[in-house]
């Protein structure tokens, strides 16, 4: 008898063409389904109606400063990387009015209007295992510290996670260092598994979640047999092996703290433009600032939220001038709390790995050359003290 549901942690196999199934059921429970598609020579996420909307037979190079989309020499609808986007567009946004103030005139007092617009709920298609990972630990920091977030609960909450599984490396991926990829642990209501060979085209589906049982009982499959999972299983080896970067983590933070006046810093500062893409396109980095804004008449004013970056000299100002006014300092920031204090703050590194900052670092900077650089180097923090005062 063919099976007709799954359950969480069951596994079925969908036909591409019965994928679009997927994506009228999402549309049908009222979500707003966000997926990648081609635009600007790049894939971008946006929102997707069909599977005609997707990067079918596309993927990407990608290495330090170097971006190009080229031909695949099959149809895969995920056969890129990343995205130069992350999902924290859409949890996160980059810029958002908090709230807004009129009044009738001058002599009139203001009337503070906050915004309780309804929110969208997003249905994400296509999200890659260190893009979870990140997901999970932006939602600690904006709603498990006394201080919660209020607009991102809500969108991480309603949203529905469709990820899908890696079938090839990037050149400046290394998920597999930061043990956060390249295949889908948790965090997921489905996880696809694009299976491409000479016979079928086909997806593996994980259930993750009571939501996707839901879903899938929408979608037409057949039940997954052991010889599917094997599949599977062999392209996330295959992947972990092809990464094209790795780092080494081995007492990272103590490392980084014993190195903060290691020499490297400053061969960096001589690269670095502080032009900040390393934290925009970062899926965790989460800083930012507001400010306020008024009419010429004075009667109308609002207050915005908008991304900030550690390298940034506004963002350090204090009365006086910047705390980090160097680069080598405002490089030396970004790092040390992305691999060491945020262990500190978080439990839990502030990297997964997606490589990001290396492809769109105007210079090539990569953040495992520099680890890499410093463990290589016999100098240490001590040292360099200790040769300083003699």
């Amino acid at each position: 008898m063919t099976q007709t549901t799954l359950r969480v942690n069951e596994h079925g196999l969908v036909q591409h063409a019965d994928l679009q199934h997927l994506i009228t059921a999402l549309h049908d429970k009222g979500y707003q389904v966000i997926g990648p598609t081609l635009q600007d020579s790049a894939v971008v996420y946006d929102e997707i109606d069909s599977i005609a909307d997707l990067p079918a037979g596309w993927t990407d190079e990608q290495d330090g400063g170097t971006y190009r989309l080229k031909r695949r020499d099959d149809a895969a609808l995920f056969g890129y990387t990343n995205s130069p986007q992350s999902w924290k567009k859409f949890l996160h946004p980059p810029r958002r009015r908090l709230w807004q103030a009129q009044r009738e005139d001058a002599e009139s007092d203001f009337v503070f209007m906050p915004e309780n617009g309804t929110l969208p709920r997003y249905a994400f298609l296509g999200v890659r295992a260190c893009e979870l990972n990140a997901i999970a630990i932006q939602n600690t920091v904006f709603t498990k510290g006394p201080f919660i977030d209020p607009m991102f609960k809500a969108l991480h909450d309603a949203a529905f996670i469709v990820a899908v599984n890696c079938i090839q490396a990037g050149g400046t991926c290394f998920c597999a260092s930061m043990d956060s990829g390249p295949h889908a642990q948790s965090g997921f209501d489905l996880a696809l598994t694009e299976l491409i060979d000479a016979d079928r085209h086909v997806f593996l589906v994980e259930v993750g979640s009571r939501r996707g049982a839901e879903i899938m009982e929408q979608v037409p499959f057949e039940p997954a047999q052991e010889h599917d999972l094997a599949a599977a299983r062999r392209i996330e080896s295959a992947v972990a092996d092809d990464m094209g970067r790795t780092m080494d983590t081995t007492d990272i933070k103590q490392f980084l703290y014993d190195n903060v006046n290691h020499p490297r810093w400053d061969d960096v500062a001589n690269r670095c433009l502080t032009c900040s893409n390393c934290t925009i396109v970062c899926p965790t980095c989460f800083c930012t600032t507001v400010e306020d804004v008024t009419d010429l008449t004075g009667n109308q004013a609002e207050r915005w939220q908008r991304w900030d970056s550690c390298f940034t000299l506004d963002f350090a100002y204090i009365h006086g001038g910047s705390v980090r006014a160097l680069a080598r300092d405002r490089y030396r920031q970004w790092m040390t709390h992305k691999l060491a204090s945020w262990i500190d703050q978080f439990d839990s590194s502030g990297c997964v790995g997606c490589g990001r900052c290396i492809t769109w670092c105007p210079v090539g900077i990569d953040i495992t050359e520099e680890v890499h650089a410093m463990r290589e180097s016999d100098t240490t923090s001590a040292e360099i003290s200790t040769l300083n005062m003699v």
